[in-house]
């Protein structure tokens, strides 16, 4: 059984299709990454998957039922662009309002057991206004795993955070599928963000699926490279912009003496492992030539 199974949807707005035929298969317990530039369809295909919106056509199913089941709905936490939290109450006071609207029972047990897995116990007496952006995007995640949901729904959760941050909430998503059994759909418009965390990547452009892969797969097809840039490349740069009223002959020996120092310095570097910026006569006859 999959997580969620997406067939042939569509969403359009004034006559544009934002979603458009849309596949995609999430598998039970997968962390989906799910990627695209902005404006790609992202952030519509999940709020058509949460109900927010409806859709023109197609086909949603979560757990093999329909995705408007009652006894499904239940089972699906999201969070959609931003927490929707009141900035002057605690986040303590936040959770509790979003305890009692969903109706849970034993309201405190679970307050503390979502601040546990967020990693915010010793926070929830501050303000939703005094916390950091990496809070509120935890905050945000605690409040969407109110009542045990078996789907996490995540609108770009990492974008915008700090190193440290993005290194708390990837630690969170791996602890929420490893040991609470939760799948979770997580979007992203760089691929690099989530390519420690995610199990599987679904590729989306214009509204419709490009490709669906798993990240063992991914790993296989992708190639290693090293790129390397030195100054002497910038220098080249400023040289032409400084000389752009330069005669085509001083041009071409000012390119020729760069390329020379730039072969210097890769034999260095093929020989000892250091990039050398090349000689100091080299440099000097690049000088006069570029002064005369």
């Amino acid at each position: 059984m999959n997580a969620i199974e997406i067939r042939n949807l569509s969403k359009s707005f004034c006559g544009m299709y934002a979603v458009n035929h849309l596949n995609m298969t999430v598998p039970v317990g997968a962390i989906y990454g799910f990627i695209g530039e902005n404006g790609s369809g992202k952030s519509t295909t999940e709020k058509l998957i949460c109900g927010h919106l409806v859709p023109n056509e197609g086909e949603i199913k979560l757990f093999g039922k329909d995705y408007t089941d009652a006894g499904v709905r239940v089972r699906v936490g999201a969070l959609i662009e931003n927490a929707g939290c009141f900035p002057n109450s605690s986040v303590w006071d936040n959770l509790m309002m979003q305890a009692i609207n969903l109706g849970l029972e034993h309201r405190t047990d679970e307050i503390n057991r979502v601040l546990k897995i967020v990693r915010m116990e010793d926070s929830a007496h501050i303000k939703f206004k005094s916390c950091s952006l990496g809070m509120k995007q935890r905050i945000g995640i605690a409040m969407a795993l109110l009542g045990d949901p078996a789907l996490l729904i995540l609108d770009e959760p990492i974008n915008g955070l700090d190193t440290d941050g993005m290194r708390i909430m990837k630690e969170i998503l791996v602890d929420i599928t490893q040991n609470y059994g939760c799948t979770v759909l997580i979007s992203s418009h760089i691929l690099g963000e989530l390519e420690k965390i995610a199990t599987h990547y679904g590729i989306i452009r214009q509204g419709k699926m490009i490709c669906e892969i798993s990240a063992k797969d991914m790993d296989s097809c992708a190639r290693l490279f090293i790129s390397l840039k030195t100054r002497i490349c910038r220098e080249q740069k400023l040289s032409c912009k400084r000389n752009s009223g330069m005669s085509g002959r001083k041009k071409n020996i000012l390119g020729y003496m760069m390329w020379m120092i730039r072969r210097a310095s890769w034999n260095t570097f093929s020989k000892t492992g250091t990039l050398s910026e090349g000689s100091a006569e080299t440099k000097s006859v690049l000088k006069n030539t570029m002064s005369n």
